[in-house]
This record gives structure tokens, sequence and C-alpha cells, in this order.
């Protein structure tokens, strides 16, 4: 009993720090880059008060996954730190209660927090920043959309599940043509038929691919092949839509990451940067979790006693985690090292040091 007590009290304190954390670490993100953002849009575009509103709203979403790691670390740091000042933490030893089984609940909401923030990451924030983009694009700037753009994906979903799956490399709006056509076909959720053309033009009312190829897909391999130089493309999308519906990377699900990086890999695009992308939905939530078992041990140093100390040392720690992580992502990105193995690089970095504090700490 005493000890759901003891866990109750230590979840409460780190809970109400974190909290704390979120608010200041969050105004702090949105006073250094959004709010200039906006003042830009304002000045240049005269941007609405609710465009300027919405797009507010909808860059809270990716500000708060940094938000997250930074607060459990201020959380573990001052609440610890709290603890050893007022030598709470010298009476729950003489208790007999271990530094491990104290540390366990800062632990398990460093747990909770990293699950949910990949949860926020793939369903929220995707979202958010399509929606940020938008109001950029149709509301402030007046659909001032690129002639060109790279990478087109295009997708038909019909009762819940995929029916078509395109990739270009390129679209020229100046043309209407798109280069280095794929098209997958889906039935029952498993790839039928695979279509490559050389490029497609849009001709009024439909696209029509030029010097190209159908393959019959059965059992994961092409059965049957037919070549053609001239063919309907069979997409229910004009060019106006084209435009429309093309993401960035930070826009795109997991799910729809993989799904375009697996389109790319058919036409022997340079995939690096996705994989990046990809890697990193999940390496930057589990960060909360190193995070908290590095700001355990760190809390109970003597000088980190003063709640000033605790903020100072989390923006430096923080720092030195975001430079090794930008440098881990350069890396990923160039080929230099393998996607991922570099983002992960700063989280194992950091779970080293923590697991070696913590013992030093136990000890």
């Amino acid at each position: 009993m005493q000890i759901r007590l003891l866990d109750k009290y230590i979840f409460r304190e780190v809970c109400l720090a974190f909290f704390f954390g979120i608010c200041g670490t969050s105004a702090v993100f949105v006073g250094s880059g959004t709010l200039f953002r906006i003042a830009q849009y304002i000045t240049e575009y005269g941007a609405s008060f609710g465009s300027v509103v919405k797009m507010f709203i909808f860059s809270l979403p990716a500000i708060a996954i940094y938000t997250f790691p930074m607060s459990m670390l201020l959380a573990a740091l001052l609440t610890f730190g709290r603890l050893s000042s007022s030598s709470e933490i010298t009476a729950m030893k003489s208790c007999g209660v271990s530094f491990y089984r104290i540390a366990a609940p800062v632990i398990v909401l460093g747990v909770v927090v990293s699950i949910f923030s990949i949860l926020f990451t793939e369903h929220i924030v995707p979202r958010a920043n399509n929606a940020y983009e938008n109001v950029i694009a149709y509301e402030i700037q007046g659909n001032a959309a690129p002639k060109s753009q790279d990478h087109i994906v295009i997708k038909e979903i019909k009762d819940g599940e995929m029916q078509r799956l395109m990739y270009a490399r390129r679209y020229d709006a100046a043309t209407e043509t798109l280069e280095g056509v794929t098209l997958q076909s889906f039935e029952q959720g498993e790839t039928k038929y695979v279509q490559d053309a050389a490029y497609a033009k849009w001709e009024g009312t439909q696209w029509t691919m030029y010097r190209g190829a159908i393959y019959e897909v059965s059992g994961g391999k092409s059965e049957h092949t037919m070549r053609f130089d001239k063919q309907v493309l069979p997409i229910n999308a004009g060019p106006g839509r084209i435009v429309r519906e093309q993401k960035k990377p930070e826009e795109l699900t997991m799910k729809e990451l993989r799904q375009q990086i697996e389109l790319m890999r058919t036409q022997f695009v340079d995939t690096k940067k996705l994989e990046t992308e990809l890697y990193q939905r999940i390496t930057i939530p589990m960060a909360s979790l190193v995070f908290a078992i590095i700001g355990v041990p760190l809390g109970i140093q003597p000088t980190r006693s003063s709640s000033s100390r605790g903020i100072g040392l989390s923006l430096l720690i923080f720092f030195c985690y975001y430079v090794l992580m930008t440098l881990a992502g350069a890396l990923g990105q160039s080929g230099a090292l393998n996607p991922a193995y570099a983002v992960w690089l700063p989280n194992v970095a950091g779970l080293l040091i923590g697991a070696y504090l913590m013992r030093e700490a136990a000890h």
C-alpha cells in the first residue's frame, strides 16, 4: 500500500512538471518560429485574421512532437531535483525502497508519452501539417502552385480499400505531362497489375500513356507482359487534382511514406530522404523515454537543486540531442549511413548514457 502511495506521489509530481514543461517549451517554439512566420504572411500577403488563427492552430501538433521529449526531461530533472533537495529521496531509501523502484513511475510515464507521441505523430500531425500548407497555399497565397513538381503520387480508394496507386517522377503543369509513370492496380489488397510508361499526357478528358508495358502479377512475381505504344491511364484525376493532392513528406502518414518509398524504388529513385523521415516518426517520440532515463539520475545530483539549473541543464541536453539528431539525419539522407541506423544513433547514445547514470545513481 505504501509503495502504491509512493508511486502516486511521484507520478503526480512528475505529471505536474511535465505539463508545466509542455506549456513553457511550446511558448518558446511558438515565439521563436511560428509567430515570426505568421508576421511574414501578414506583411507580404495581407493574411486575414481567420487564416492566421488557422495557421497558428495547425502548427501546434508539429511543435508538440518536439516539446514532449523536452518536457519529459524537464519534468524528471525538476521532480527529482526537488525530492533530492528536500531529502525525500534519502528518506525513501532509508525505508528500503531502491533507487530503481523510486524511478519507476517516471520511466512508466516516459513509456506512455512515447507511445502516445507515436500515435499522435501518425494520426494527428500529418493531417495538421497538410491543413497548414493548404491554408498558406489556397487562402493566403491564392493557390500559387508551382508549374512543375517532382514525385507525384495519386491514390484511388474505394470502400476503404486501395484500388490504384500511381507514381510519376515529375509533373509539368505547362505541358500537362507526367514523366516516368508507374501504376499499380490492386484486387483484395494485393497487386494485380503494374503499368509502366515513359510519359503520360492529359488529352482533354483523360490521361494517355506512351511507350510502356503492362505486367500481370501473381504471387508477387510478374507472370505476363504486354508492351504498348499508346494506352489510356485509368486514373480519375485531372491536372487540377494532380497539383492539389501532392503532399510533402511531413504531411504523409507512415503507411503513405512506405507506399511512396516502394513506388519510387520501382523507378530507381533515391528514397533515403523519405526513409529518414519514416524512421524519425519512431525515434523522435521514443526520445521521451530516453530523456526520462537520463533526467532521473541527473535530477538527484546536489548541484541540480535549483529549478533554474534544472531548466538550463534540460535545454543543454536537448540542444545536444537536436544537434546529434540533425547530423544523424544528414548522414542518413546522404547515404553515408543506412537511414535506419543513422536516425537511431541519438537514442542509442542517450540510452547508453542514461543506463550508466542510473547505475551510478543506484550505487
